[in-house]
């Protein structure tokens, strides 16, 4: 909504926020910046205690953005509206992330990857294992889902992996899972796949370059046996 058409009572102080943030965004509060965007939201309320509860609750921005919807519906006066508008703003950056990836073209280290998943996985209450395939430079060629699994566990075999990194030429695979609101280790079955995958990609040609899980604040590489 322009500064034009709104008119409600709270239009002159969300104006003023907006100069700010434009002009020293560096001065514009963590709860102001999310008092700002739950206006698009709610259009006709004052934001801002709803802004305070979240980052009460979250802690950081990025908490209150991640959150899982099943936390934000908690929250008092956190909507189905405005879970809309959560849901766009996280596509909008998990988007930005891959698009990013694709045009600086090389994933050349396990944080580079660990960053696109979480953008992407950031508050998903379920497992995902998604698949990075790479070039010979490790240029990134695919970035897409594998499988959608449940809370604790999210069934892949090897050959569900190769047959999409053959079908796209891949020379290199990066497996990446998420453990959701859990310990970023790796169970027997993570180590196990790893371990088939790395045992299976050299016969078909292929480079298996890592598996990484995510949670939504810490990842760990299996290949690199290291937390990132």
């Amino acid at each position: 909504m322009s500064a034009k058409t709104d008119s409600t009572p709270y239009s002159g102080h969300r104006a003023r926020l907006r100069e700010r943030l434009k002009h020293e965004p560096l001065a514009v509060a963590d709860y102001e910046v999310l008092e700002l965007l739950l206006g698009y939201g709610l259009t006709r309320k004052d934001t801002k205690p709803l802004a305070r509860e979240l980052l009460r609750r979250f802690g950081t921005v990025r908490g209150a953005l991640d959150a899982r919807q099943d936390e934000l519906m908690q929250v008092p006066g956190f909507g189905p509206g405005l879970m809309a508008l959560w849901r766009l703003q996280r596509e909008v950056l998990a988007r930005y992330a891959a698009s990013a990836a694709r045009k600086r073209q090389v994933l050349a280290t396990p944080e580079a990857v660990a960053r696109m998943a979480q953008s992407r996985l950031a508050g998903c209450a379920h497992e995902e294992c998604w698949l990075a395939l790479v070039d010979a430079r490790n240029g990134l060629i695919f970035w897409e889902r594998l499988r959608r699994g449940g809370i604790g566990q999210v069934p892949v075999q090897p050959r569900d992996v190769l047959e999409v990194a053959l079908t796209h030429k891949a020379s290199g695979i990066i497996l990446v899972h998420n453990h959701p609101g859990g310990s970023p280790g790796p169970s027997q079955p993570d180590l196990m796949l790893t371990a088939e995958l790395q045992r299976l990609s050299p016969r078909m040609g292929l480079r298996f370059l890592d598996h990484v899980i995510v949670t939504e604040g810490d990842c760990y590489s299996i290949t690199q046996n290291k937390r990132i």
